[in-house]
């Protein structure tokens, strides 16, 4: 890239704009976001917010998509997991070397992050954070009431729980009927049913005697019960206004991201007062997660290069890391970030993160674009939305179904 990191840190190089893609639309992604654009203005940029509303992404990346063949992408767009090398081999991505060394990213990253940001050796992408996806939110009087304050450990505890909330009045499971959102359930539901290492052969090594076994049909069988605990407003619902029937005490729980913090912190809530975060049952010793980052794409004017460097230090700071996930609900890519600002939750996960990154449990989310190519995922997504609406469909049917997708996508 043309112009160097010195001149940046000396104020020689020209201010720029950097045009970022992202699909951060809700209150509290909006918040974090916020952060990151008064970083830029302050570094004498200008930004301009290229916002596609939809929770998963999907929408955003045909709208990128679109751009790229055009000819006229972005300066920077949200993207996770191994899409990053198919935007690398189509020979449009910027290096981020420079950066990099002088921001000792290698030093500061744990390997297995910063391996997914590279593309043949160097860094195109900017990691910003770490979600854990096997969480469950659960509003505190809601569980008082009803439950004793006891969080269940076991699918078995949970089903009990949800049928004192559901007679209780209350909508006992909260969800949003949208494909990535029934898939991110569907994940958390088969990796408590089935465990890290059989997940691990299921979704990531897509090995086909664990994708044909007795462990996916429990699995999608338990997933599927959870309907019976909806509310009629499901369908189609976004995820964040999903959150906020939690919120609003109108229901009990809901499986989803730890994105979903963020939008109780936006609201004023306390964990351990107003909410609970806990591990969907049977994942405690396993830690599922996706990592946001910003891929950068190559900009034509040393104006635009300048201000595209400056993004990608910025997204990697200690400063912006600590900042921006107190907001977003995730915790910092970077292990030297204090958290002595963050609460019970960051504090569980960060703690939850390490020991399993040492025990060998974390795993990849296959919802969240971390684990498969997007072809296979969106087979995976096809054959879980249509079972989980489909009220004749079996389970034993849906793994079948769910074998013969992946082959076909592969």
């Amino acid at each position: 890239m043309a112009a160097t990191l010195a001149s940046l840190i000396t104020g020689q190089a020209h201010a720029g704009n950097v045009e970022v893609l992202h699909y951060w639309t809700s209150g509290g992604e909006a918040a974090a976001l916020a952060i990151l654009q008064k970083m830029m203005k302050e570094e004498g940029h200008s930004w301009t917010d290229f916002a596609v509303a939809g929770g998963g992404g999907e929408t955003a990346m045909t709208v990128l998509k679109s751009r790229a063949i055009s000819g006229n992408p972005p300066s920077a767009s949200m993207i996770a997991g191994p899409e990053i090398a198919q935007w690398g081999d189509l020979g449009v991505l910027a290096k981020l070397d420079e950066v990099a060394t002088s921001e000792r990213w290698d030093a500061l990253l744990p390997k297995a992050v910063a391996d997914i940001h590279k593309y043949q050796g160097s860094y195109v992408a900017a990691p910003v954070n770490v979600h854990r996806i096997n969480w469950m939110w659960i509003n505190k009087p809601i569980l008082d009431q009803v439950n004793g304050g006891k969080v269940p450990q076991s699918w078995d505890e949970f089903f009990v729980f949800m049928d004192k909330a559901k007679q209780a009045g209350f909508v006992a499971f909260a969800h949003g009927g949208q494909d990535w959102q029934d898939a991110t359930v569907f994940e958390q539901v088969a990796l408590g049913v089935g465990g890290d290492d059989w997940y691990r052969q299921a979704f990531v090594a897509l090995d086909k005697q664990a994708l044909s076994s007795d462990t996916m049909t429990q699995a999608f069988a338990t997933f599927k019960k959870l309907k019976s605990y909806m509310d009629p407003g499901m369908p189609g619902r976004d995820w964040n206004l999903t959150t906020a029937m939690v919120i609003d005490g109108k229901a009990a729980v809901q499986i989803m991201g730890d994105w979903a913090k963020g939008e109780f912190a936006a609201a004023g809530k306390q964990p351990g007062k107003d909410y609970l975060c806990a591990t969907v049952p049977g994942t405690q010793n396993a830690f599922n997660f996706n990592v946001d980052a910003f891929m950068m794409f190559e900009q034509k004017s040393k104006e635009a290069q300048a201000a595209q460097e400056d993004l990608s230090r910025l997204l990697v700071s200690k400063e912006f890391q600590e900042e921006f996930n107190l907001k977003k609900g995730s915790i910092p890519v970077r292990p030297d970030v204090s958290l002595a600002r963050y609460d019970s939750c960051a504090k569980q996960s960060m703690s939850d993160f390490q020991a399993s990154a040492k025990s060998g449990s974390l795993v990849p989310s296959f919802a969240h674009a971390m684990a498969m190519e997007p072809a296979v995922s969106g087979a995976v997504y096809d054959v879980v939305t249509n079972y989980f609406n489909d009220n004749d469909m079996t389970a034993d049917a849906a793994t079948l179904r769910l074998v013969s997708a992946i082959e076909l996508a592969q």
